[in-house]
């Protein structure tokens, strides 16, 4: 764990408009920095950075948060890897408080290590190896696109990677899926006589590596088994080459293999990213939808690609947004994405992407295909079909044009349908599936593969910083008012007495926690509204603070006014607090009636209420 000082510490040291600057060309506008939004696509700047809040916020989609919470979001890290990060950049050494130990700090490194110098090695040996040199240059690869993908070669010997690691029996080589020790006891490398293709996370480090055949040969592709590094279903092949790609083209392009890739790059075309060796995840749409609003799928035409692109629209529709765009793009039958582009060029192949079938349009499609639409019978199992599918559909807009369409195609009236789904759904379990939570999918592996290594553990999940305003936003409440205030001006929470705030919402839970922060001598944090915010991840007002957070950046109180505002509320909360015990007293009244000391009480407080609204000083609260 990181001590929550360090943290404190590393935000007051940052600037998050040089954080956020090394990622996206920021524009200065008034006191605040725009630039267009990463994580939807847009065309007008509405992504904001604030050089004295320390916080970043979409007025489009509503992301936000700190530095912290930047590199989190727009590099996929964990916390952990997001401080880490953040303090390399200043110098600092991150420390550990002592209640984790380094040993899986320690042997990740290791791991790192080894897949590293194993790509040296493999890109090493593409050069001097004619056949594999040959190979690359009849699919029509050039020297520079091999280069900046790192291709190599892995020779057809059992032993190579003898040569670069004398500790060739080390339990590292075989954790990083870089040996096979067979029931014999006898080790040998994974990849003999293949196309080396590295496998990056979306920082870059390599952590698997594919391995293609050069000519005939099973499996045809390779990959890496899961390791600590690795996990197939939650990465993809050219992810971390083409995020800038994918958001300056607006789109992303996703394929089956690692030569459609490289080729389509070859072409110009390097918003292209693969699966790993299996379907498409609701982890691969989760990333995707970060980068852009619009992921077009591109298959093979013929059935074994409709069968591929049918289990991505399975796996996509929890992760549907109705600002978001998914499509499926369906070439001929005798192409693939490497030979069309090399048949037709680039120009065609972005012609094509553009005009992919949506996936409503495709889902309805495929399902009307499968039945018999002039028998009722045909119609009938038509919609019991959609069912499931429909039911699943995350984004709600999206949900009810494809009812619209499946009474359409039946001939049922919508409301028919929806009572329909409702029934089905009832009889049915529906399928959850989280982006941290990917089902698994099967994978073609070596006959001399072992078993994939248990998956990492995951990390407990962050509390999301997105939201969308829905309509009109209700005026904030007394409670919420002082804790937008509070925001703005973190030090006036020691004017608030504790014992007037309720506890009854979640604004009233978050403004104590600040009121004890300061009550147990913690300092404010220095690092502006993002360090405030990061010193409650975590706990149970994360989530309240981050959207009121939000808030005040699109609507920040103006400072003419605000001591004023923040002494209103503050008197109206004490006016809320004596006017819900006078009510209780007068109740108690009602049903027992009073004693002596609880009638006193009654008129006490009744003076005080009388002063309240008299008076407009809060010095004697």
């Amino acid at each position: 764990m990181i001590p929550q000082s360090f943290v404190q510490e590393l935000l007051s040291r940052i600037d998050i408009v040089n954080v956020i600057e090394r990622y996206l060309p920021l524009k200065k506008s008034g006191a605040n920095y725009f630039a267009c939004c990463p994580f939807h696509g847009e065309k007008s700047a509405s992504f904001s950075v604030s050089p004295s809040k320390q916080f970043y916020h979409c007025f489009g989609c509503g992301v936000h948060g700190s530095a912290i919470g930047f590199l989190m979001e727009y590099s996929g890290l964990g916390f952990v890897d997001a401080v880490k990060e953040l303090a390399s950049q200043v110098g600092l050494q991150v420390p550990d408080d002592g209640r984790n130990a380094n040993t899986h700090d320690d042997a990740s490194e290791r791991l790192y290590e080894a897949v590293a110098l194993a790509a040296r090695f493999y890109r090493d040996q593409l050069k001097p190896a004619r056949n594999a040199v040959d190979y690359l240059k009849r699919r029509g690869l050039s020297g520079e696109v091999a280069a900046r993908f790192g291709l190599g070669y892995a020779p057809d010997e059992w032993q190579a990677l003898q040569k670069i690691f004398p500790d060739y029996d080390a339990k590292t080589l075989a954790d990083a899926g870089l040996v096979i020790d067979n029931d014999q006891g006898r080790r040998y490398d994974r990849f003999r006589g293949r196309i080396i293709f590295p496998i990056h996370d979306r920082r870059g480090r390599i952590i698997a590596f594919g391995g293609r055949v050069l000519d005939k040969g099973e499996p045809k592709y390779l990959n890496s088994p899961e390791t600590p590094l690795f996990e197939k279903g939650r990465e993809l092949y050219g992810f971390f080459l083409a995020q800038k790609a994918i958001r300056d083209t607006g789109f992303a392009v996703v394929v089956e293999g690692y030569m459609d890739v490289v080729a389509l790059a070859q072409y110009g075309i390097e918003n292209a990213v693969a699966t790993l060796g299996t379907a498409t995840t609701p982890q691969h749409i989760h990333t995707l939808l970060r980068q852009t609003d619009r992921v077009v799928f591109c298959f093979d035409g013929d059935a074994a690609g409709r069968r591929a692109a049918w289990r991505a629209l399975e796996n996509a529709l929890e992760s549907l947004r109705d600002d978001a765009t998914l499509a499926f793009l369906f070439l001929p039958a005798e192409h693939d994405p490497d030979s069309f582009v090399r048949a037709h060029g680039a120009d065609s192949f972005r012609t094509a992407a553009t005009a992919a079938t949506p996936l409503a349009s495709f889902l309805i499609q495929e399902l009307a295909g499968r039945h018999p639409l002039d028998t009722a019978e045909g119609r009938a199992a038509f919609v019991h079909e959609s069912a499931p599918l429909v039911n699943r559909i995350g984004a709600p807009l999206l949900r009810l044009q494809v009812v619209k369409s499946v009474a359409e195609t039946s001939g049922l009236t919508q409301a028919e349908v929806e009572l329909a789904l409702s029934e089905l759904a009832a009889r049915t379990p529906r399928r959850r599936a989280t982006p941290d939570a990917p089902p698994k999918a099967s994978t073609t592996t070596s006959p001399d593969e072992p078993s994939a290594a248990p998956p990492r553990p995951r990390r407990s999940p962050q509390p999301t910083q997105r939201s969308r305003p829905h309509g009109r936003r209700k005026p904030p409440s007394t409670t919420g008012t002082l804790l937008r205030l509070v925001l703005q001006h973190p030090t006036w929470a020691a004017r608030l007495p504790v014992s007037l705030v309720p506890d009854s919402s979640p604004e009233g839970l978050a403004l104590i926690a600040i009121i004890d922060m300061l009550s147990l001598g913690e300092p404010i944090p220095a690092g502006g509204l993002g360090a405030l915010i990061e010193r409650f991840r975590d706990t149970p007002h994360a989530e309240t603070l981050s959207r009121v957070a939000a808030e005040l950046v699109e609507s920040e109180f103006d400072e003419a006014v605000v001591e004023t505002l923040f002494e209103d509320a503050l008197r109206k909360l004490h006016a809320d607090s004596v006017g819900n015990e006078i009510a209780a007293l007068l109740q108690r009244d009602r049903e027992s009636g009073l004693d002596a000391a609880g009638r006193h009480r009654l008129g006490e407080l009744l003076i005080e209420k009388r002063n309240l609204a008299s008076s407009g000083k809060v010095s004697d609260l």
